[in-house]
């Protein structure tokens, strides 16, 4: 690799090849020589940027996190358009069509990458689906705030329900992805809870 490269971009590259690592190989298959070969740079440029591999795997799931950001500020800025049901199943399929699976498979298998994670954060939660779950609560809350959703729905509890079936849906990466129906099926399934007084558009 060129001298005088932005960290950024060394950065980005390195995040971008570890995903593809991580989707082809699995977690057990993400390794700093993996992730060097597959961005077609030096195993000491990986080393130079991050104290150790957990180091640089922390801090690219924290990357992954961040780009959640956007998404949320997307769904909530949707609240009241189209229906609740079609717009929860296009967020959970955004969402899990991604590297968001693999992620957290390579969070639940490293202990030390879980420990890194944890500080500065609150307790409980798996990092990326904590966030996920926020996401989607908010949208709920937004709904229900514009009378689609019923004013005593507990979003509390609907979110981490719809992200833990969501997850479960994506979970098997080797199996072909869930068609939109199977999606919405379970959006609708779960928001059946809030005792079927949706509005008519959600």
């Amino acid at each position: 690799m060129p001298t005088g490269v932005h960290i950024r971009d060394v950065r980005t590259q390195l995040f971008d090849a570890a995903e593809r690592v991580l989707l082809r190989a699995g977690p057990h298959g993400l390794t700093s020589r993996a992730v060097t070969t597959e961005a077609g740079c030096a195993k000491g440029v990986l080393h130079r940027h991050f104290p150790d591999f957990d180091g640089f795997l922390a801090e690219l799931v924290r990357d992954r996190i961040g780009r959640l950001d956007d998404q949320a500020a997307a769904l909530r800025a949707s609240a009241g358009t189209g229906t609740v049901a079609d717009t929860l199943a296009e967020a959970l399929t955004t969402l899990f069509g991604s590297v968001a699976v693999a992620i957290v498979a390579l969070i639940t298998s490293r202990d030390e990458l879980r420990a890194r994670l944890r500080d500065g954060r609150p307790a409980g939660g798996v990092p990326l689906l904590a966030e996920a779950t926020a996401m989607i609560a908010g949208y709920l809350a937004a709904e229900r705030d514009l009378g689609r959703i019923p004013g005593d729905a507990d979003v509390t509890t609907l979110a981490p329900t719809l992200i833990g079936a969501g997850h479960l849906l994506f979970a098997d990466r080797t199996a072909p992805a869930p068609d939109a129906d199977a999606v919405r099926r379970i959006v609708t399934t779960v928001l059946a809870d809030t005792g079927g007084r949706q509005s008519p558009s959600a």
